[in-house]
């Protein structure tokens, strides 16, 4: 699966969640699946903890980081220099 296809997975709609980029077909925000993987969460908790979930969903998630880091930065703590 292509990226633009796994893309297509995303939307935001005005009337869902505030407007917040969700999983096409449910509630998820964009950004709590990827909270949960940058905790540590592997694939298959997401896909036990939320039924209906599929694997390119999680990944469609991960494309739409990657596609904001292209145009967004922001400061990221030197944690060197600590």
């Amino acid at each position: 699966m292509t990226q633009r296809n796994l893309l297509t997975r995303i939307t935001i709609d005005p009337q869902v969640c505030f407007g917040k980029p969700c999983i096409r077909g449910h509630r998820l925000w964009v950004a709590l699946i990827l909270d949960l993987l940058a905790g540590g969460w592997t694939v298959p908790e997401l896909l036990e903890q939320y039924p209906g979930l599929e694997a390119e969903d999680v990944l469609a998630c991960i494309a739409y980081g990657a596609e904001l880091a292209r145009d967004i930065a922001f400061d990221v703590p030197d944690v060197a220099a600590s």
